[in-house]
């Protein structure tokens, strides 16, 4: 029997990519060397139909390249061969207005697109059932393979130093200003609890740029961003409440926005910790006991994945999550009636996050055991079905059955 060829063309190189299209297709290549050849490419020419003819299939993410409408052409082209498209996606195509790049997408109807390329794929495969069923809308039939860890991979191997403080953390990106914001009062009511406490805000990033109008002739003149302009300022002013629980000496620090400078911050009650590359981020995992994932009751949120879970998991950590979308899906409840019971998470109602998020940490503070108890609960929960080897065993029978 011939081996199964098949082109993997990733969005992107430094984040979804790794998740979604890099690590599942190297891991059926480890897997199963002799049935199957896979090739990742970032870079290709339309035009050039004979780099496609060579395999059976064709994996994209979202779409074939970054030209959204000789994607669809080119699909047709592909589907005339013989040749095969699966089309994955992660995220809905039309974030909320919430998000930075709303507008964007809706003036170049990027949401549309998507959907179009989805359409058009013979297959599609998705992370979450809510999510399949929202793309059944337009599709009869979609596969889920679920973001997954491989265990073995170094920045899931961090270890975590002990700490006579419980360590609070959050770990994303520069689009989750309104899920930080459900923290805020919450945070303002365990103030009293600074010496106790230490919350750490990773992946601060100070880089981007800012595009300015003069008023009077409509230039545009595009600058660098000002540290203090960022949304990681603002991340940091609800995570320190305006730098209320840390030191004048610390704050000062802060205020400098270098990462050459160095801080005894094993006494404060924040930290702030810098981005990581995709390849390591995950080892920030190591500087905090109880993880949190907060995230707005809007369409975008509801439809992501439950990576924050899963990578909680790996980690064994403590989990406070939001009882919305991706979150209900694997965590059960550790309190009922207000008595501890064997759940997974801690999950806050939307109609409680003024309050539930300092009521949970508050009960981790007072009963560290469970801590550790909840992280090992939710590592028993992750650790067969969103282990990279599990979903790229499962993904590689698809491939076979549509062959």
């Amino acid at each position: 029997m011939s081996k199964i060829k098949i082109l993997v063309i990733p969005s992107d190189r430094t984040g979804v990519g790794k998740f979604r299209s890099v690590d599942p297709h190297i891991q059926i290549q480890n897997l199963f060397p002799d049935e199957f050849h896979i090739d990742i490419i970032y870079e290709f020419s339309y035009d050039n139909l004979d780099l496609f003819k060579n395999y059976d299939i064709v994996s994209f993410h979202r779409t074939i390249g970054p030209d959204m409408d000789r994607s669809l052409l080119l699909m047709e082209k592909l589907h005339s061969l013989g040749i095969v498209t699966v089309g994955d996606i992660d995220d809905y195509w039309m974030p909320g207005k919430e998000h930075p790049i709303h507008d964007v997408i809706k003036y170049n109807n990027v949401d549309k697109k998507i959907v179009a390329n989805l359409k058009m794929a013979n297959y599609v495969t998705t992370t979450t059932k809510p999510f399949a069923d929202e793309i059944s809308r337009f599709r009869k039939k979609i596969e889920i393979f679920p973001n997954a860890i491989n265990p073995n991979e170094p920045q899931f191997n961090e270890p975590t130093p002990e700490s006579d403080r419980l360590r609070i953390g959050w770990l994303g990106g520069s689009s989750h200003l309104h899920d930080i914001m459900l923290l805020d009062q919450s945070f303002a009511k365990i103030k009293d609890l600074k010496n106790n406490l230490q919350f750490v805000l990773c992946g601060f990033d100070t880089r981007g740029t800012v595009t300015e109008i003069n008023g009077k002739t409509g230039e545009h003149v595009k600058r660098d961003i000002r540290p203090e302009e960022t949304v990681w300022a603002k991340y940091e002013n609800i995570f320190t409440q305006k730098y209320s629980i840390v030191s004048q000496d610390y704050t000062n620090y802060l205020l400098k926005y270098s990462q050459e400078e160095e801080y005894d911050f094993s006494n404060e009650s924040y930290r702030r910790v810098w981005t990581l590359p995709v390849t390591s981020y995950a080892k920030n995992y190591s500087k905090f006991d109880v993880s949190l994932a907060p995230i707005k009751n809007v369409m975008f949120n509801r439809m992501k994945s439950q990576l924050k879970v899963i990578e909680a998991g790996f980690y064994k950590k403590a989990l406070i999550a939001s009882n919305i979308g991706p979150y209900t899906l694997d965590l059960q409840h550790c309190l009922k009636n207000g008595k501890f019971v064997d759940g997974n998470a801690l999950l806050v109602d939307e109609n409680r996050n003024h309050s539930d998020w300092a009521k949970f940490i508050k009960n981790l503070h007072h009963n560290p055991n469970l801590v550790k108890d909840m992280g090992e609960r939710l590592y028993e929960t992750v650790k067969d079905t969103y282990s990279l080897d599990t979903v790229a065993r499962n993904r590689a029978e698809f491939y076979k059955s549509i062959i």
